[in-house]
């Protein structure tokens, strides 16, 4: 079974490029050609115009990448089976009332504008040079958000790290962040949530066919785009450059001893089976800092609701801000506006270093200087007011390990239960593939 697209966290910085790979214009010819129905993902449908459609992108940045294109009946089968999982995801956000405003819309589009150094009038010439409508763009814009909300809702917001799950981290990953980084590849053959005996059986086969061709000199880039079932499989399954402790961990393991060029036997998870390939390695030392710049900072929160939309929550904090830059309390309008626990303490957050908040928090946050007061700010918990309270620099190594080493477990966690509900709704999901090869 096929993954769905992987994390979205890279929206804002991926969304031009997205778009600037959708179907080009001379695509429009292809109107002509009688459309079928190729899926069936519970009561919509998915065409071979759609299909075609993603197919043509993929090709496109495949080929931007240097990537060598798997066989064309692949291609279609892997990006078909993304199209039902999206399809899947879009439906699920749809009954549970979860939706992107055209001001939060607006925002997202402003930003990728202001990453890529762009007015908005050279983004849409950009655009239409790609043959990209305007309203195409907007709508795969808003679905990459939609994705993003709806993933950070059903399993990020449900992560949990406890202490112990750091202490054992530390004791056993004494290199965790040593400097050192890893390139590395890898090739997911996925398996049903409840696979049988025989089933993996099956896929363990399929993994040792897959080992033949790699021992015998084929280039692990071109197999992985054409058997890998992981998202990234496309793009010949690399990870680029991560330390350790980004790794998922049983990568991690696997790589810690392995030689540049080296590849795995093959691994066990409940994903599937992996092949994993070492590219290289660099760096080195023992990276630790022994002073570490922490911000004292306090906050309001706000959370939508069905009542409450993003643009009336982005509204009403405008107006505390108002209220507090005209010499309001920022503690009082904590305790009478906040929803977060820290309501009681006037919003106070004590002492925060890097990775002890989200990233959209953090940023915000970095951003200001002591006594500032930010605009709103969304983050998958709501919308913030930030105020710097003051920084210092503090001897905190062994307080900064466990900060890293909880936000490495936070990721690794959270992708690993995304990657476990994403196989949970497909597999609860009706799917009647109807693709045939002409």
């Amino acid at each position: 079974m096929n993954r769905s697209l992987s994390r979205t966290r890279l929206l804002l910085a991926a969304g031009l490029a997205c778009a600037a790979l959708s179907l080009p214009a001379h695509a429009a010819s292809r109107s002509v050609e009688v459309d079928r129905i190729v899926a069936v993902v519970n009561d919509e449908v998915i065409t071979s115009l759609q299909l075609r459609a993603r197919v043509d992108q993929t090709v496109r940045q495949l080929q931007r990448q240097n990537v060598e294109l798997p066989p064309t009946e692949v291609l279609e089968r892997q990006l078909l089976e993304r199209l039902i999982v999206e399809r899947a995801q879009l439906q699920l956000a749809r009954e549970t009332s979860l939706r992107v405003d055209d001001a939060t819309l607006e925002r997202a589009i402003d930003r990728i504008a202001a990453n890529n150094k762009l007015s908005m009038d050279q983004l849409r010439a950009t655009l239409d040079r790609d043959g990209v409508s305007w309203t195409r763009f907007r709508d795969e814009i808003r679905t990459e958000i939609l994705l993003t909300r709806l993933r950070e809702r059903e399993v990020d917001s449900k992560v949990v790290v406890s202490d112990a799950e750091i202490d054992n981290f530390l004791a056993n990953n004494p290199d965790a962040f040593s400097g050192q980084e890893f390139e590395v590849a890898h090739i997911l053959l996925g398996a049903p949530e409840s696979a049988s005996p025989q089933q993996i059986e099956a896929l363990r086969a399929r993994a040792e066919r897959v080992m033949v061709r790699l021992r015998s000199g084929e280039d692990f880039a071109r197999v992985a785009a054409e058997v890998s079932d992981a998202p990234d499989g496309l793009s010949g399954g690399s990870l680029g450059w991560r330390p350790l402790d980004r790794l998922p961990a049983l990568f991690a393991e696997a790589v810690r001893n392995m030689r540049p060029g080296e590849t795995s036997p093959v691994l066990r998870s409940a994903s599937g089976l992996h092949i994993v390939r070492l590219v290289d390695r660099r760096g080195g030392g023992d990276a630790a800092v022994q002073k570490l710049e922490q911000t004292h900072a306090r906050h309001i929160l706000i959370k939508t609701s069905e009542v409450l939309s993003d643009a009336d929550v982005e509204a009403r904090l405008r107006g505390i801000r108002e209220r507090i830059v005209n010499g309001g309390d920022f503690a009082e309008l904590a305790k009478a506006n906040s929803s977060d626990l820290s309501a009681a303490k006037g919003g106070d957050l004590g002492w925060l270093s890097a990775g002890d908040t989200v990233p959209e928090f953090e940023r915000a946050m970095n951003a200001l200087q002591p006594g500032e007061i930010s605009p709103p700010v969304q983050s998958p918990f709501g919308w913030h007011l930030i105020q710097v309270v003051q920084r210092r620099l503090q001897d905190v190594t062994d307080e900064r390990k466990r900060n890293a080493a909880r936000a490495a477990l936070r990721e690794r966690k959270g992708d690993e239960a995304y990657d476990d509900w994403l196989r949970q709704l497909r597999d609860s999901t009706y799917v009647d593939v109807r693709l045939e090869r002409e």
